[in-house]
């Protein structure tokens, strides 16, 4: 969701702008633009709907340089996809605004602007944030008074790049709710959403904090929190890397994420087995000691999550209250953090996400350290991110960067971490050490079964082709396999734009029934657990009533090909970690259904990576 990258600098800008840009793409956008300071002060403007590429073009053909700039990438929230609601947007021609979040009071503001004589060009929210930084501008104040003025008059989340006409050689950054990062250089300084955009010309970075406002020059930063105070906030060398671009063999990044899983389940599990124990991996401000002492005490499990994060969350419910005697509530963060639930004292507050930036997610933890828990813990793929920094403890994914917006090989290493902090909880309170020894030898088993459920590529591609003109499709599963069932159902909607729905098997009879018919495909996943027999009989509920059913189904499982019956037979795996092996063939199906039916499968229309705003 919407990226900011912004440079102040001796040599120009553009390039560094645009490559941050670029390097945002992932994060899923509408349109994009930049706004320079030339050597004269000038403010010039170039923006473009579309993809940064087409920014690149209107640029080649008008060129345009300065020394300070800020750019843009929106996902549209308010005003439709236009080049009149592209960011940067501007204020008389001397201020210009870059804007990720919400205002919530745009609409008062905005009359309240009118009335001043403001003129709006777009239906933004943000347009309120620059007539309102030039109205005070315009009252005799320098820029960062002027953008501090301005901040106190607005509601809702928000991340800000500023630069003006008026003051060339300053650059503002201002967060609230949504994160801003400033990277440091020499003699050049930057300002960007997400690390990534500026990892090619620093590993250095300030993460600034709610209510603060920076004021950056080539030289100098100078940091303010809330209240006004000069503060100094902590330098942290980041060990990322930039994000790989290559797709080597693959068409698509979502394939090559797809076929990354194996090697990125080792590389999660690298260093945190023994032989039949789990090593204390979780990591926090406390010894080992201390995390050990804690997750004793640990009486229930709140999970909070969003997407694909949540259907990871619901998998783990089963898991641990199978495993453990350890209660586990798993819940929607938008909902969650509206909700009023008495405190627990006792409670480890999970979340999970992917990018760790997930507003929601944010929200719901910051709610839960006001109301107080006895510890909260993230499970996250970016060891630099706002979820990581404000969670007492952590537990990260090792999946590498993950482009394509329908997630894949973080939602594996989500569950595989979810093993792990089970297989902690039980060592820590004296589990069953044989379930545990079971455990670990599974885990170990993973990246091997991951590579034989890829072995079905080809098979599950002939599959696809029938689903090229399906408007609809029903996702069947029952126990840990029910999420599993979830997840095919929401990567099929996200990259192919077919409606899919997932159900409890044993719940047709109470409404699903009713769309089965021929042009319905039934999606199922039948390990051989102890729910298979029951699954079998629900499934015959489907085929004979017309259904027709695809079915990924363990070997033994006894189902065999007919007319409206398709099975890809799979390997035997044990229970415990099905649900990670299955969730291999549905990825795939997704991706080659897309695939046929000629969607933008790493870009899906209308979504974003990282949902930073509610």
């Amino acid at each position: 969701m919407c990226g900011i990258v912004g440079a102040i600098a001796q040599r120009p800008v553009t390039e560094i702008l645009l490559e941050g840009l670029r390097r945002l793409e992932y994060r899923g956008y509408d349109s994009a633009g930049v706004a320079l300071l030339d050597s004269d002060g000038n403010l010039q403007r170039i923006r473009a709907l579309g993809r940064v590429v087409e920014l690149e073009k209107k640029l080649e053909q008008s060129p345009h340089q300065g020394v300070v700039g800020i750019s843009h990438t929106r996902w549209a929230t308010h005003g439709e996809p236009a080049e009149r609601n592209a960011h940067p947007h501007l204020s008389n021609n001397r201020v210009a605004v870059v804007h990720n979040g919400i205002i919530e009071n745009h609409q008062e503001l905005r009359e309240a602007l009118k009335e001043k004589g403001y003129e709006f060009e777009s239906e933004t929210d943000t347009e309120v944030i620059v007539h309102l930084i030039e109205s005070n501008l315009t009252d005799g104040v320098s820029l960062l008074e002027a953008v501090k003025l301005s901040i106190l008059n607005l509601t809702g989340a928000f991340s800000l790049g500023v630069i003006s006409s008026e003051e060339p050689n300053i650059l503002i950054g201002a967060r609230q709710g949504s994160p801003l990062v400033i990277g440091l250089g020499l003699g050049e300084n930057f300002i960007g959403s997400d690390i990534q955009a500026i990892l090619p010309v620093t590993s250095r970075f300030i993460y600034l904090e709610n209510g603060d406002v920076a004021s950056l020059e080539r030289h100098q930063i100078t940091i303010e929190d809330g209240q006004g105070n000069t503060v100094e906030r902590e330098i942290k060398q980041s060990k990322a890397c930039s994000l790989e671009s290559d797709l080597g063999e693959y068409r698509h990044y979502m394939l090559k994420e797809i076929y990354e899983q194996p090697q990125a389940v080792q590389k999660t599990l690298e260093g945190r087995l023994e032989v039949d124990t789990i090593k204390q991996c979780i990591s926090g401000n406390m010894s080992s000691e201390k995390v050990t002492a804690l997750l004793k005490q640990v009486e229930e499990v709140q999970i909070i999550a969003c997407g694909t994060s949540y259907h990871a969350g619901l998998i783990a419910r089963y898991w641990m209250e199978n495993l453990t005697d350890i209660p586990c509530n798993v819940e929607v963060a938008s909902e969650y953090r509206y909700r009023r639930q008495p405190p627990r004292k006792n409670m480890l507050f999970v979340t999970i996400s992917q990018s760790g930036e997930t507003a929601d997610t944010l929200a719901a933890l910051d709610k839960v350290k006001k109301a107080g828990c006895l510890a909260s813990l993230s499970i996250c793929n970016v060891d630099e991110s706002s979820l990581i920094r404000e969670s007492d403890l952590s537990l990260l994914t090792v999946a590498g960067p993950e482009i394509g917006v329908a997630s894949t090989k973080a939602f594996t290493t989500q569950l595989i971490t979810l093993q792990l902090l089970i297989g902690l909880l039980m060592q820590a309170k004296g589990g069953n050490e044989d379930t545990v020894a079971t455990i670990v030898a599974d885990l170990k088993k993973v990246p091997v079964l991951l590579e034989q459920a890829l072995e079905h590529d080809n098979a599950i591609e002939e599959m696809a082709e029938q689903f090229i003109d399906k408007n609809n499709a029903l996702f069947l599963g029952r126990g840990d396999q029910y999420p599993v069932a979830m997840e095919g159902a929401l990567k099929l909607k996200e990259i192919s734009y077919i409606h899919a729905e997932a159900y409890p098997a044993g719940e047709l009879k109470h409404g699903p029934l009713a769309l089965v018919d021929s042009e319905m495909p039934i999606v199922a996943v039948a390990p051989n657990t102890n729910l298979l027999e029951k699954l079998k009989s629900n499934l015959e509920e489907v085929r004979s009533r017309g259904g027709v059913l695809y079915l990924f189904a363990d070997k033994s499982a006894g189902i065999s090909k007919q007319d409206n019956i398709h099975v890809i037979e799979m390997e035997q795996v044990p229970e415990s970690i099905a649900p990670i092996i299955y969730t291999i063939p549905l990825q795939l199906l997704s991706y080659h259904v897309a695939v046929f039916k000629g969607t933008d499968v790493d870009k899906p229309r209308n979504l974003a990576k990282s949902v930073t705003v509610e």
